[in-house]
């Protein structure tokens, strides 16, 4: 411990060194968010009764495009992004928390919208984050409410924080850019955009775009991740303002594993388990990393209109339309034996000439003779297989253990996952003058029609001695079920301002219905409605003087309980709640010609957290697992913190930033709660345990430095991010050690090179500099290894 915080002042004073011998350069002061917004402040956001905050132009430059654009707010207060590469490749390995509240592989708290609308649930098996959504080189600013936020925010998941990601308004003047990247670990990417400029009479403007990037894993180089990118947006600025954006996005990416076992979190390995080559041993091959795969195709459009009505009325109406294609992929060691094909004859699971649809697992297929008869292994031996999961003395998955000539039993499984969304919303702000007190009254409501549907089909391998290729037609489908589901929101506030003074008080409401229909008719039927209680929300901001703001508000938040608790066809929901929350803070905001920062004080309440237990563990992954896990509402979580935000220029062209945070999360107890069965009764009895243990993956100490500069046609910029220890199991026995991540980014633009490289842009950015070794994302007890050092070099240019 003692060398890790030598190691990590050095860096720091190496990071500090650097960016006190920048040269004086011209920063940018504000982010293109599309609009102009007179309350807007550098980085802490817009005053509000909340604490919020955004990304800067300069913010936003420094990550390269290949990035993801969920790596954009990892510096901001309170935030902490994890991902499996400095690419965003691999939604399984992604995680993002807020102020305690998570969204990763089994807990979804964080809301996330694109342009203020839905992104329609940040889970794996049927959600879409925002980089399924938006290209990195299309993102304007993000816009991060921590805590309370927005009353109309739309989300069905905001317990603690909204991500909102803004796209980039079309350019008044046409305008052609085209960008390529290259990287470490075979990345690259090309990307070309037009902005056409003002058409109809000056009243329309639009963009086009298209990328495409690829690269592989940085462990042992297998993965082929590849993902493209069509989108365009429009606005025609008439006497009703109408905004149009459509995105398509199709992605296919090569997963990583977490960290299983705790000796692996002591000295943290350079690889996460899975294999680069095929073995021939199907026990073996189920961790070939190509196998193991997330594959994604989403469509996003929606069109808004916006309008005032005599000065005073301000109206908005938005629809959008969202359309998800989906499969994930693993490869169990095994065949299942769904058909009763008698005693020494082939199995028909091999065939690949039908499916059966549903039912019970027969038992399982390991290997097989030259005609497909199932064998047995030899009585007495002993399996001596080391890898993976720390290997197996199962005798039925050694190949030793079977006659010569015997040939190994595989399946590629298949989970599909579908989704169609169609929504509307609309919200109304009327305004009036009573003196020298100004009233708004603003009300507003959101509506959402969801079809989903998952199914899982498993196909058998080939050849298991040459490669994972499999039969087209699936041997079994496991199951296929429909979860029609709808989500009405209604929310009102008044805002009352008076001099230096503004209060608000306000209320919402969720109702959301939720169907299983189950095609095979393997389970019943069944139905839930969650619906909230109505939430307050209320806060007041006071301005005594110029430059400085005063804030408190409060809110209770909502979470429905969504589809992934009726993927267990036998499970009792009469007991299981939704999560729900209650949010404090207060603090200040202060700027100056020089100076921008804010402090807050927060606190939050997190009620009837419906936890996910997994059934993966160190023995390995149960294939068979529909939901691969159980849920119950382990009691709640209590955080408190402070942030601390300051923007500083002291004189001209020098920019530095930096931003700490405090969280102390701890577990609350579960009630008591007799389920019936002991397992589940001892698995309560075990969260009961856990209370007053601090919250997996959340970290107490997360600071930022950062300081960038531009000297002529040069613009350099470095930054600093520390994450304290943190706890990679709830039982607080796995220890994530604290690590610190330096990014650099240069950039040159070639009109100070040459006049013939005028239009062109050179960015050189290097990703965790010192190519620390430590572990990243934390989801159900386990860990991902972080992603070493990763060099990309970009060329932009503007015609």
């Amino acid at each position: 411990m003692k060398f890790q915080t030598i190691r990590h002042m050095s860096i720091l004073g190496a990071s500090l060194a650097a960016i006190a011998a920048a040269t004086p350069a011209c920063a940018d002061e504000a982010a293109d968010a599309g609009e102009t917004n007179v309350d807007a402040i550098i980085v802490t956001g817009t005053r509000t009764t909340y604490n919020n905050s955004m990304l800067t132009e300069q913010m936003v430059a420094e990550q390269p495009p290949l990035a993801s654009v969920l790596d954009l707010v990892d510096t901001l207060p309170g935030v902490q992004v994890q991902e499996g590469d400095a690419f965003g490749f691999d939604d399984w390995s992604t995680t993002v928390s807020i102020r305690g509240f998570q969204t990763n592989l089994d807990q979804q708290q964080v809301g996330i919208t694109i342009d203020g609308l839905p992104n329609g649930g940040s889970n794996y098996g049927g959600g879409s984050k925002a980089n399924r959504f938006i290209d990195t080189m299309n993102i304007a600013t993000v816009e991060v409410s921590q805590g309370t936020a927005d009353i109309g925010s739309l989300s069905n998941e905001a317990l603690g924080g909204t991500l909102n990601f803004v796209t980039s308004d079309p350019l008044d003047e046409m305008r052609v850019r085209l960008s390529g990247s290259v990287g470490d670990f075979e990345a690259s990417r090309y990307y070309g955009r037009v902005d056409t400029g003002l058409f109809l009479n000056g009243a329309a403007k639009a963009w086009f775009s298209y990328s495409h990037q690829e690269a592989t894993d940085w462990i042992g180089g297998s993965a082929q991740n590849h993902r493209d990118n069509f989108a365009g947006k429009f606005i025609i600025d008439a006497p009703v303002r109408i905004t149009g954006y459509a995105s398509y996005d199709d992605a296919h990416e090569d997963n990583y594993d977490q960290l299983f076992f705790p000796d692996q979190y002591v000295d943290i390995p350079s690889t996460d388990g899975l294999t680069t080559n095929w073995t021939g041993v199907p026990y073996q091959d189920q961790a070939y990393r190509r196998a193991w795969s997330t594959l994604r195709k989403n469509f996003l459009g929606y069109l808004k209109a916006e309008t005032t009505i005599a000065d005073s009325l301000d109206l908005r109406v938005s629809a959008y339309y969202h359309d998800m294609a989906g499969r994930g992929d693993w490869v169990p060691q095994y065949v299942v034996d769904v058909t009763a094909d008698g005693a020494g004859n082939p199995e028909s699971e091999l065939s690949g000439i039908g499916t059966v649809n549903g039912g019970s697992p027969l038992g399982t297929i390991y290997f097989v003779d030259a005609n497909g008869v199932s064998l047995t292994p030899t009585a007495g031996c002993t399996g001596s297989l080391t890898y993976p999961y720390r290997g197996t003395t199962d005798a039925s998955y050694d190949p030793a253990c079977y006659p010569a000539g015997a040939i190994g039993a595989q399946s590629y499984r298949h989970t599909h996952y579908r989704k169609d969304r169609l929504g509307f919303t609309g919200d109304a702000a009327w305004k009036w003058q009573l003196g020298t007190l100004e009233n708004t009254l603003r009300g507003g409501m959101w509506y959402e029609d969801t079809h989903r549907q998952e199914w899982r089909d498993w196909h058998n391998v080939i050849d298991t001695q040459v490669g994972p290729a499999y039969e087209a037609t699936p041997y079994w489908t496991q199951y296929s079920r429909k979860y029609p589901q709808d989500t009405f929101k209604w929310y009102a506030q008044d805002t009352v301002q008076f001099g230096p003074v503004t209060a608000n008080f306000g209320a919402k409401q969720f109702i959301n219905h939720i169907d299983r229909v189950d095609l095979f008719g393997d389970t019943p039927d069944t139905k839930f409605k969650s619906t909230s209680d109505v939430l307050l929300s209320g806060g007041v901001q006071i301005e005594p003087m110029t430059g400085l703001d005063l804030f408190a508000g409060y809110a209770e938040n909502f979470k429905a309980l969504t589809d992934a608790v009726l993927e267990f066809g036998d499970a009792d929901l009469s007991q299981l709640k939704p999560e729900t929350s209650e949010n404090w803070e207060a603090g200040l905001r202060y700027q100056s010609s020089w100076f921008r920062g804010s402090a807050t004080w927060f606190k939050a309440k997190f009620s009837n957290q419906v936890l996910f237990v997994s059934n993966s563990s160190s023995a390995g992954n149960d294939y068979l697992g529909e939901g691969d896990g159980k849920f119950f509402n382990a009691g709640g979580i209590d955080s408190e913190g402070f942030e601390l935000l300051a923007n500083v220029t002291p004189f001209e062209g020098l920019n530095l930033y930096g931003a700490y945070t405090y969280i102390d999360a701890k577990y609350r107890s579960i009630s008591d709660l007799d389920t019936g069965t002991t397992e589940d009764d001892a698995t309560i009895a075990m969260l009961n345990g856990l209370a007053g243990n601090r919250v997996a993956g959340i970290p107490r100490h997360m600071w930022v430095l950062s300081g960038s500069y531009t000297y002529g046609p040069v613009t350099a910029g470095l930054t600093g991010k520390y994450t304290g220890d943190r706890f990679a199991d709830s039982g607080n026995s796995l220890v994530a050690q604290n690590y610190f991540l330096t990014d650099l980014n240069i950039s040159v633009k070639g009109e100070g090179l040459s006049d013939v490289l005028k239009d062109l842009e050179f960015a050189l950015t290097v990703n965790n500099l010192t190519d620390e070794r430590y572990l990243g994302g934390i989801s159900g007890g386990y860990a991902w290894i972080g992603a070493p050092r990763t060099a990309i070099f970009t060329v932009t240019a503007d015609f």
